[in-house]
């Protein structure tokens, strides 16, 4: 496994929920990434952010570590989830909240 392979698995070990993203949550850098943020507040769940631009080496390494070409990219309990379009579409589907449920995923303080 490649160094920035063992990285990942640590990032994604590490927490429940975490995302991928261009940017912070607070200062999304794509539309995208704005998008996967509002819908996991929505959602209400604790999750942890990894800003891919701060990283290149994070940044090409979870698209094959995921085999996704794109970012956002969702992780649950250690499972690649999808992109931000297929977080929209679980959304919708009231899938997403169901999966969060199921995997009991800590909800988000405050």
């Amino acid at each position: 496994m490649s160094d920035v392979n063992s990285r990942i698995t640590g990032i994604v070990g590490d927490s429940d929920v975490v995302l991928f993203m261009k940017g912070t949550p607070l200062f999304p850098q794509c539309g995208f990434s704005s998008r996967a943020i509002a819908i996991l507040d929505h959602c209400g769940v604790a999750y942890e952010s990894v800003d891919v631009l701060q990283d290149m080496e994070i940044r090409q390494g979870i698209k094959g570590f995921s085999d996704w070409p794109t970012i956002p990219q969702l992780y649950v309990k250690g499972e690649f989830v999808g992109g931000s379009d297929i977080m929209m579409e679980m959304f919708e589907a009231g899938e997403l909240q169901q999966l969060m449920d199921e995997k009991q995923v800590a909800k988000a303080e405050g």
